[in-house]
């Protein structure tokens, strides 16, 4: 009879725990980042949604600049399109590119980039006429038990901000400098929980995670859940109609859970939203 050393036997059998326990540690922490890697690649590119002879659109991630000044900034949408599309940079301009409108940095989706003058001309002839309709998304905190909102006040630039954020206040503040007319409609979509605090979903707001709007204090979100959803221009020269995904659905946003639709974002609440600006 072969006699069996427990304490060897268990101390072997221990060891051989351990090196599959690490072994598959190992493959999770490199699939996870294969899953990140594909992530970033797929959701943080810039991707383009449109593009004719006049116009080019793009959903811009958030998190980017349109451009810079700065040559070591190297986080912005002009030097991403010079990579992407080379053909298109135009040399004569101090940006390269016709940017028509611009996003702010923390903001992700659709802006428009003429390509030529002519179509830069009647894209910045179409907004000063107010041929432009312009739809966000966003994430907003707590519950909001209203099915819709419209917020007609004027807005202007707040002058206590001077360290270089665009923040913006009502006109019924004493801070509030060249105020303008401004007029909002917010439409209701989902109440959820963003990592087990109220959320709610909405069309055409501010929302969640806006650093500049919430005295410093909303610094958990990695980023403003504030995205650039669809773009509707008429000018003389093309009519653009674009949208992009909703970037605020899982598998793309995993910390925000559901708990009861509103509003279906289809086509009938755009037209139930220009009735409301008639």
């Amino acid at each position: 009879m072969v006699r069996i050393n427990v304490h060897r036997f268990l101390y072997a059998c221990i060891l051989i725990i351990c090196n599959l326990t690490h072994s598959i540690i190992r493959l999770i922490q490199r699939h996870t980042e294969r899953l990140i890697n594909g992530w970033n690649k797929k959701y943080r590119s810039v991707k383009i949604v449109h593009r004719s002879e006049n116009f080019l659109v793009v959903d811009k991630p958030y998190d980017m600049y349109i451009n810079s000044n700065n040559p070591d900034r190297k986080n912005t949408l002009q030097l991403e399109l010079r990579k992407m599309l080379p053909d298109l940079v135009n040399p004569k301009l101090r940006h390269e590119f016709y940017f028509v409108h611009r996003l702010d940095y923390p903001t992700s989706g659709i802006i428009c980039i003429a390509l030529n003058k002519k179509a830069a001309r009647a894209a910045s002839s179409a907004f000063e006429n107010k041929k432009v309709q312009k739809f966000y998304l966003a994430l907003v905190h707590g519950h909001i038990r209203k099915p819709h909102i419209i917020i007609d006040k004027p807005i202007g630039d707040d002058v206590r901000e001077k360290n270089g954020n665009h923040k913006m206040c009502t006109s019924e503040s004493i801070f509030c400098e060249k105020p303008r007319n401004s007029y909002t409609v917010l439409i209701v979509l989902e109440h959820g929980f963003w990592k087990n605090k109220p959320a709610t979903k909405i069309l055409l707001a501010p929302g969640t995670g806006d650093y500049t709007y919430s005295d410093g204090k909303d610094i958990q979100p990695h980023r403003t859940y504030l995205h650039s959803l669809r773009l509707i221009l008429n000018c003389d020269i093309e009519n653009i109609d674009v949208r992009t995904i909703d970037p605020f659905n899982a598998p793309i946003l995993s910390d925000y859970k559901v708990t009861n639709v509103i509003k279906i974002l289809n086509e009938n609440i755009f037209h139930d939203i220009s009735k409301y600006m008639e």
